[in-house]
Formats: structure tokens, C-alpha cells, sequence
């Protein structure tokens, strides 16, 4: 298998989730069951599923800017399938996490299409600005309800890295604005959004 970029093969699997919820309304068992066996593919062969859809473009001979398509379909993933991200904790802290965290996919989502318009992406830019910072409030609220000094410091850390892409997604955005390279804006938008799931997961995992 080849190389697969860390964000596609960690944000394939779920964009192709709702297919399956749409095949559950004719077959709940062979959704379920093509659900299971997806996950657990991916989990033991991480960028099988993406392989798997570069194999479905290729013969269908299709042009297709793949990591554009990831980006656009983060925005319509519905909330049943997000149930790996969202937290289930009932304090606000933590439901405000959720919307904070999703907020900022959907407005990410947003860039393939308003990139080539300089004035709309620039306002998508600021709310982009506003959404990272309202997502990194929303974890310091949720920091105070984890329990143990390692399980704070795990949160910490992906905090850190989460600030880091922010960084670097702001270094892009400038070269884009120099060389006009929206492939590379694409991609580090879903770094970004990598690192938000990463974020929730840990909180999860430390908190339920």
C-alpha cells in the first residue's frame, strides 16, 4: 500500500459513514455489518479507505482534487455519525465542546468553495480565527472536569498541537495569498480538523 497523508487517512472513513446510514433505510443488517467491517479495516490497515476510493476515481476515470472532496464532505457529516467525536457528558462544558468543535469543521468545509473569491474567503478567514479560539476556551472550561494530573496533561498536550496546525494553517493561508496554491490550503485545513478530532478523543477517552 502506498504512503497515505496522516489527515486523509484518518478523515476517509468518516465521510464514507453516512453511505451506510443511508443503506441502513433498505438493509439495517448489511449496513451494520459493511459499517463494522469498514472500521475494523481501517483500524488494522490505516489508508485502506482511502486506497479504496483512489481505486473507485481511478476506474471511473474521474478528476477529482481528492483532498478538496475530503474537505468539502467534513461540513456534511451528519450528527449520528459523528457519535465518535461527540462527547456524552451532559455539563454544559462539555456540550458546548461539541458545537465548538463542529462549528469550526463546518466553516473549514466552507474553503473549497470560497477560496477563488478573495473578499468571501477573507471573511471565511476571520470566522475560521474566531471559531479556533472559541474552540480553545471551550477545552480550558473542560480541563477543570478531567480527572488526574496525567489526564490534564494529555488534553494539554493536544491543545498544543492543535495550536501549532493552527499556526501553520495561518502560514499557509499567507503563501497561498503569494503563490495562489489552494492545494495546499486544502490540506492543511484537514491537518486542522484532524487535530480538533484528536482533541475530542482524548477528552472523551479521559472524561467517560
Amino acid at each position: 500500500m502506498s504512503e497515505v497523508p496522516v489527515p486523509i487517512s484518518s478523515l476517509i472513513l468518516p465521510v464514507l459513514l453516512p453511505i451506510f446510514s443511508q443503506l441502513e433505510r433498505r438493509d439495517v443488517g448489511c449496513a451494520q455489518t459493511l459499517r463494522a467491517a469498514f472500521s475494523k479495516a481501517e483500524q488494522t490497515q490505516p489508508g485502506l479507505c482511502y486506497e479504496l476510493v483512489l481505486g473507485i476515481i481511478k476506474k471511473a476515470e474521474l478528476n477529482v482534487n481528492i483532498n478538496e472532496a475530503i474537505l468539502r464532505l467534513q461540513g456534511q457529516i451528519s450528527e449520528p455519525d459523528l457519535v465518535e467525536y461527540r462527547l456524552n457528558r451532559t455539563e454544559e462544558a462539555f456540550q458546548d465542546l461539541n458545537k465548538k468543535s463542529v462549528s469550526l469543521k463546518v466553516i473549514l468545509s466552507r474553503i473549497p468553495d470560497e477560496i477563488t473569491d478573495r473578499k468571501s474567503f477573507l471573511e471565511t478567514i476571520k470566522e475560521i480565527a474566531s471559531a479556533i479560539k472559541k474552540l480553545l476556551d471551550a477545552v480550558n472550561e473542560v480541563v477543570g472536569f478531567i480527572p488526574g494530573q496525567s489526564g490534564k496533561q494529555a488534553v494539554e498536550q493536544r491543545k498544543k498541537e492543535f495550536v501549532k496546525y493552527s499556526k501553520k494553517f495561518s502560514t499557509t493561508l499567507k503563501e497561498f495569498f503569494k503563490e495562489g496554491q489552494p492545494n495546499a490550503v486544502f490540506v492543511s485545513a484537514l491537518y486542522l480538523i484532524r487535530q480538533t478530532n484528536q482533541i475530542m478523543l482524548t477528552v472523551k477517552n479521559k472524561c467517560e
